[in-house]
């Protein structure tokens, strides 16, 4: 595909992720590595600037295939048609292969399941994978069987028409029956792997928060997202001065009420079909260890 840059100074990687659609920064960055894209006939650099006028020529490699066990898994399965399927996540499961997860990963689960009826757009270690959530957040997440709905679905994600709703006990009360915050987040300077409300090399984020029931020193609270940040509900609530309970990462350092990770669920899942754009609504009860705290916090009343 050929390009022509728009204006001076920016950088290639960004203009990459800017204009070619379900492109990231990183997706960007990992083309430019490999060597599948050419600045004015020449091979480009991914910090090289452009001149508006520069002819970008790029080709987005076949994906490899796929070298992950399959590994036979319950998989909650609570919507499928030949497009998609949207699945509850259990509290504890990795979504996909990294380090110290090579072969129990919700991934190696869907493989089992699907063998080849997955998309590729996402590589060889997150086949199908359309967004994903933390290892230890319950809760519905969308898999795509083909490239033809992935693109469409990734799409919705990021317009924002893709409706994503959690719900969280957080620690502390609020005034408020609801609220948005609006903060961009972007990686933590001295912790790689956290992230952190910050003007610096930072996206932007909305995260929509309402009151269901108050307790003492915690509060149940239904959030949805407007953006899609890493770890934006459990940054959000922190940054507003009520961490997710059990979020020893951004919130308070020691268990409580018996929950050693964040007590955050993905209850409901909403979007348009990507063949047929009808709705289509998905939900899923609170899980065991979320009613658990539940009924903790009604006998501190």
């Amino acid at each position: 595909m050929i390009l022509y840059a728009d204006e001076n100074g920016e950088r290639l990687d960004s203009f990459l992720a800017r204009t070619v659609e379900n492109m990231t920064r990183s997706g960007a960055q990992k083309l430019l590595d490999g060597g599948f894209v050419t600045l004015n006939g020449k091979a480009a650099k991914k910090n090289a600037r452009l001149s508006a006028g520069d002819e970008i020529v790029f080709t987005i490699p076949e994906p490899k295939e796929v070298d992950i066990l399959p590994t036979q898994m319950p998989l909650d399965i609570v919507y499928e048609d030949e497009d998609l399927l949207v699945l509850n996540k259990p509290k504890g499961l990795v979504v996909h292969p990294a380090a110290g997860h090579s072969d129990d990963t919700l991934v190696n689960g869907l493989l089992y399941a699907l063998g080849d009826k997955l998309s590729g757009i996402n590589g060889e270690l997150r086949p199908g994978i359309v967004h994903r959530i933390d290892k230890d957040t319950s809760g519905l997440l969308a898999v795509a069987k083909n490239d033809f709905s992935h693109r469409i679905l990734a799409s919705q994600l990021k317009d924002h028409t893709m409706a994503r709703t959690y719900e969280a006990i957080v620690c502390g009360s609020f005034r408020e029956d609801s609220g948005t915050v609006c903060a961009p987040i972007g990686r933590h300077p001295s912790d790689r792997k956290k992230m952190c409300v910050t003007e610096r090399n930072s996206k932007e984020a909305v995260t929509h928060w309402e009151v269901v029931a108050r307790y003492r020193g915690y509060t149940h609270v239904r959030c949805r997202l407007e953006t899609g940040r890493t770890h934006q509900i459990r940054v959000h609530m922190a940054h507003i001065g009520h961490p997710v309970l059990g979020d020893t990462v951004y919130g308070r350092k020691k268990p409580e009420l018996g929950q050693s990770s964040q007590c955050l669920h993905a209850g409901a899942l909403c979007f348009r079909h990507p063949r047929n754009e009808q709705p289509v609504m998905v939900f899923a009860p609170l899980p065991e260890y979320f009613t658990q705290v539940i009924e903790k916090l009604e006998r501190m009343r």
